[in-house]
């Protein structure tokens, strides 16, 4: 029998605050979608809950603190990039800490977005995963067939 087949799984943030605003940070000198918004987030690490690596990443990139009853799963998404992938979305409307950008080689602006007006250059599975989010959806596939409206046929309601 051969090794068994292993996702790799990641967590990103939906950092809300009271003016209905998302955080988003624009990717820089990753080779991964430079140049276009994304959120705060990362890979597990392994042994370690979502919770956690959702608290690690914020300190990390924002250097904000967060604790583990402050983020709630939103959403799953099972998604086809160059491997597959399980990513789980959350959302966090209480931390402290001073909102710094702590990897400025890898981002050149984290800043405030009303959720209604996304920049034009969001990830495209991001723009997806925060109309799920607008649209209480709390599954999805993306990235398996080109045409996004086949894609929309497995979403949850």
């Amino acid at each position: 029998m051969g090794e068994r087949f292993k996702f790799v799984a990641a967590v990103h943030l939906f950092i809300l605050n009271e003016k209905n605003e998302i955080l988003l940070l624009r990717r820089y000198n990753t080779g991964y979608e430079d140049g276009n918004y994304s959120v705060v987030a990362g890979h597990l690490d392994g042994n370690e809950e979502v919770a956690e690596a959702a608290c690690r990443e914020a300190y990390e990139e924002a250097g904000m603190i967060i604790q583990k009853e402050d983020v709630h799963v939103i959403q799953t998404m099972h998604r086809k990039s160059k491997e597959e992938r399980i990513d789980f979305f959350v959302t966090v409307e209480r931390w402290s800490g001073e909102l710094t950008n702590k990897e400025p080689e890898k981002c050149d602006e984290l800043n405030w977005f009303p959720l209604e007006e996304l920049p034009e250059n969001t990830i495209p599975y991001i723009r997806r995963a925060i109309q799920n989010y607008q649209q209480n959806r709390t599954f999805d596939s993306f990235g398996w067939q080109e045409d996004s409206e086949m894609n929309a046929a497995y979403i949850d309601k």
